[in-house]
């Protein structure tokens, strides 16, 4: 299926030809994706479409067989996930990875904490930036001294999306962000993505849920099988059609009676 949607100028992170086998298994063949800055790309298709192995590429969980991979214009090679992360890239899996007994403020700087002097942890200039970090995103939450385990599951999330820029990543992966979450929580969240591309960044969102991938997604890009198998502009692309190509219905009734809806349109504005 043709790209009918509008390419990023000049693409953050371009993927071209991206294949990877796990065994008798051809996990991806021939993968291009594109993501731009202040753009946000979602990802879907069915399950076994290849989503959550082309998130482990990019993210330098698992390296691609073959293809060609290029982050601002240059080619890079990403074999592990702190070369992933040393380019400005970052990601936030489903599981979310907090500690639940921790409070905000730990959770947050986890694995990158700020000592004086090297021994002492800055509990206060921590606090203070978790603090401003979460206000310059709009995230609200009773207290940043708070246990994870006492937040909403939308509050939670945000959380983890929060800490994901304190490395001042360039592009930033959501792998279902709104799954399982109440409408308001769901809300927030995806305000909180809108948020990340009027900061400048590229995100790319996994998502199973169209409802979601149409409100806050500027590109769709769908996997069938491992392949590409269409990017949409979200602007001009309707569920129907986005079902279509996740399906691989590309000719079923509801494609036929688009087809032909829009014949009789043009058929309509020649005889007018």
């Amino acid at each position: 299926m043709s790209d009918v949607s509008t390419r990023p100028t000049d693409p953050v992170l371009s993927l071209t030809g991206i294949s990877k086998r796990y065994g008798a298994v051809q996990a991806l063949s021939d993968i291009e994706l594109e993501v731009g800055r202040g753009e946000v790309v979602a990802l879907v298709g069915d399950n076994g479409a290849g989503k959550s192995t082309l998130i482990k590429v990019i993210a330098g969980v698992g390296p691609p067989d073959s293809g060609e991979i290029r982050w601002e214009g240059r080619k890079v090679g990403i074999g592990k996930p702190h070369e992933a992360q040393a380019l400005g890239i970052a990601t936030v899996y489903q599981d979310l990875a907090l500690c639940d007994n921790l409070d905000v403020v730990a959770n947050l700087f986890l694995g990158r904490e700020i000592k004086q002097g090297g021994f002492v942890l800055d509990e206060v200039g921590m606090e203070r930036q978790a603090t401003e970090l979460l206000r310059t995103l709009s995230v609200k939450i009773p207290s940043v001294r708070i246990p994870v385990a006492s937040l909403s599951g939308g509050q939670r999330q945000s959380v983890a999306i929060s800490r994901s820029l304190l490395g001042e990543p360039k592009i930033v992966m959501l792998d279902e962000p709104t799954a399982a979450l109440g409408v308001e929580q769901t809300a927030q969240v995806l305000d909180l993505i809108e948020r990340l591309r009027d900061r400048g960044l590229g995100v790319i969102v996994i998502s199973h849920n169209m409802e979601d991938v149409m409100a806050v997604a500027d590109r769709i890009a769908v996997l069938r099988l491992g392949r590409n198998n269409g990017v949409f502009d979200t602007r001009s692309v309707s569920q129907e059609q986005l079902l279509a190509a996740i399906t691989g219905a590309s000719d079923n009734v509801v494609s036929r009676r688009q087809a032909r809806k829009s014949r009789d349109q043009e058929e309509g504005g020649r005889n007018d």
